[in-house]
Parts: structure tokens; C-alpha cells; sequence
């Protein structure tokens, strides 16, 4: 698979976990249509929550090549994972995981949150370009949101200064706290001016959150966002539609 070097794609997905009961849009009726979506739209990031180990093999073997972070606890069936995928051309140089909590190195979660929240970072380098991704996934109550960005960036803070994404499932639209919070240190959206759905329930509905979000620093700029609504037969590969964007690099190379 061909990268155009001169420009950056990354897509963010949440796959909704595999052991949902979620009948005729259980996970052994729709893992095709993922297959499908993500070899329709090639990348060089591609990052997934609510990843249950065998949907981590899946797209393991559905993206020949490509390196994944993120895998955790497996040990435990049902745990679901953020994973970033990274096409070979990249080269992971440093990658962590953190729970989004007091004691982000353990298992644990936020007082407030439903369930423990995680986050994975990797930086990445290709011959000079270097970036910084990071996949995560934040609970519901605001409060507990705002918290989260807060540990985002402080885990952000033990890297260095390099362009970076965000993407991720954050169950909340532009203008909340959390967004808030990290236009104040410097991030832009894909789709700051632009609110649509992301989350539409396997029925492709326009429900007004968009909660799914591509945020960007460093000098990087975008000239490409799409949400991919794609069906395929009239099913949905997830119940969140994919974030797509496509960035220059040219600012980003100059800054460094």
C-alpha cells in the first residue's frame, strides 16, 4: 500500500465491542463490513475503542503489516482495548498505556466514572517526520470528562514537543468541558465549525452528537474531514460512524 509521504490519514473508529447483544448487528454480522470500510479507506493511523480481543485479531489480519498498540489485559475475555493500527511505513519509536485515573499505571478508573477508562500513546517516526498519536476514550459525567483531558495532557507532557492527534470516542459534542479544555492548550478539531452525528445506533440517523473527534496541534493541517457514513447491504459496519481526515505536513515540518 502506496503512502503519499507529503500528507498524513488517520481514521477513528469506534467498533462497538464484539460481545454486545446486539442480534442481526452482532459482531459475526457486520466484521466484513469493517473489513470492507477499512480497505476502502486506507491510512496511516488507524485507531478503534471498545476493541474485544478477537476483534483485535480481526483487524490484525485485516490490515497485513500494519503494527498495533493497545492490546490489554488478556487475560480477561470481555476486556475491551483502544488500539492503534500504524501502517509499516511508520516506525514506533516509544508507546505507553494509562487508565484514566489517579493511578493511571494500574487498572483503575476516575471517581464518577461507569468504567476504567484507558489511553494509549505512540510515537511514531518516518525518516524525519515524527508524531505523536494517541487513542482514548472518556466516560459520560462532564465532570469526570474535564478530568480526563486534564490526565491526557499531563501524560502528553512526559514526551516531547512534537505534532500530535487525538482521536477518539469522547461522549460528549464540541463545547463541552473537555473539548474546552483542550482548545485552551492549543488543539483544533476536524470538525470544530461543523457539528454532525458520529454515534447513530446501527440506524444512520442524524442524532446531533458527535462525540467521535479528530483534535490536532503542531503545526499540522488539515485538508481533507470526512465522517464516513458508509452502509454496506444496509448495515453498518459499527453503531458510530468512522472520523476520516487527511493533514498536510509542510507546517509541521517546519516547526520542528
Amino acid at each position: 500500500m502506496r503512502q503519499d509521504k507529503a500528507q498524513l490519514t488517520m481514521m477513528t473508529m469506534n467498533i462497538r465491542f464484539g460481545l454486545a447483544r446486539d442480534g442481526e448487528n452482532g459482531w459475526q454480522h457486520r466484521k466484513f463490513l469493517v473489513d470492507k470500510l477499512i480497505k476502502k479507506y486506507p491510512g496511516d493511523f488507524f485507531c478503534f475503542q471498545e476493541v474485544n480481543h478477537f476483534q483485535a485479531d480481526f483487524l490484525v489480519r485485516a490490515l497485513p503489516g500494519y503494527r498495533v498498540l493497545g492490546q490489554h489485559n488478556k487475560r480477561i475475555d470481555w476486556w475491551q482495548s483502544n488500539l492503534i493500527l500504524s501502517h509499516p511505513s511508520w516506525n514506533c519509536l516509544e508507546q505507553k498505556h494509562y487508565f484514566l485515573s489517579d493511578t493511571p499505571t494500574v487498572t483503575s478508573k476516575l471517581s464518577g466514572s461507569k468504567w476504567p477508562r484507558q489511553c494509549v500513546i505512540g510515537l511514531f517516526r518516518r525518516e524525519k517526520d515524527q508524531i505523536l498519536v494517541v487513542n482514548t476514550h472518556f466516560d459520560f459525567a462532564p465532570g469526570v470528562q474535564e478530568k480526563s483531558a486534564k490526565l491526557v495532557m499531563g501524560f502528553l507532557s512526559e514526551f516531547p514537543p512534537l505534532p500530535i492527534v487525538i482521536m477518539g470516542d469522547f461522549n460528549s459534542n464540541p463545547g463541552s468541558l473537555a473539548h474546552v479544555l483542550f482548545k485552551t492548550q492549543g488543539f483544533e478539531g476536524a470538525f470544530d465549525d461543523e457539528i454532525t452525528t458520529t454515534f447513530h445506533g446501527f440506524e444512520g440517523t442524524d442524532t446531533g452528537k458527535y462525540i467521535d473527534w479528530i483534535l490536532y496541534q503542531g503545526g499540522l493541517t488539515p485538508a481533507f474531514c470526512q465522517v464516513v457514513t458508509d452502509s454496506f447491504t444496509n448495515r453498518f459496519p459499527s453503531d458510530h460512524y468512522p472520523v476520516r481526515a487527511v493533514f498536510d505536513w509542510a507546517d509541521a515540518r517546519a516547526a520542528l
